[in-house]
């Protein structure tokens, strides 16, 4: 029997006017655990589109431009213990596309009461804390991320 494979998907590095990046708390997990916003890729979508209707279900705005995407995609496969896994079973885990957006808009408009909430909180940090706070499945993921958009994060700091 053939290994299952990898759902396509995006991680939003949403960056702010400092050079913030937002992470937020999911709400379907007891103890703290911090992420990026992250979803599919549909089959008609490339990763910026992703990640810019991502943006907008999670995190309740559009207001971003899409600034870069990393080159590379990176794998991690889902602990046997959780079941938040989109397509329960058909994927062994997720194929993610980084992309680092540049908001646009105002802390107030990132609402989290969405169609769907995903999360219970949110915050601005600094990118070098985020595989710091993610749970361990996904640290090799958030190592790449760091990698690929500390030159982005500078260029907004220097803008």
């Amino acid at each position: 029997m053939p290994e299952k494979p990898y759902r396509p998907c995006v991680a939003i590095v949403l960056f702010n006017r400092d050079g913030k990046v937002l992470v937020a708390e999911r709400n379907d997990v007891e103890a703290a655990s911090w992420q990026l916003p992250q979803g599919g890729i549909d089959p008609e979508e490339n990763p910026a589109e992703a990640a810019l209707r991502e943006l907008e279900e999670e995190i309740g705005t559009a207001a971003a431009t899409v600034i870069a995407e990393a080159l590379d995609w990176t794998d991690y496969d889902w602990p046997a213990d959780i079941d938040r896994t989109p397509g329960k079973g058909r994927f062994r885990g997720q194929r993610v596309k980084p992309v680092a957006l540049h908001f646009a808009g105002s802390d107030d408009d990132i609402d989290l009461a969405t169609a769907h909430p995903e999360f219970r909180a949110w915050k601005w940090i600094d990118i070098e804390e985020i595989p710091r706070l993610i749970v361990s499945f996904k640290k090799p993921l958030y190592v790449a991320i760091v990698a690929a958009f500390l030159k982005t994060r500078d260029g907004i700091r220097d803008s």
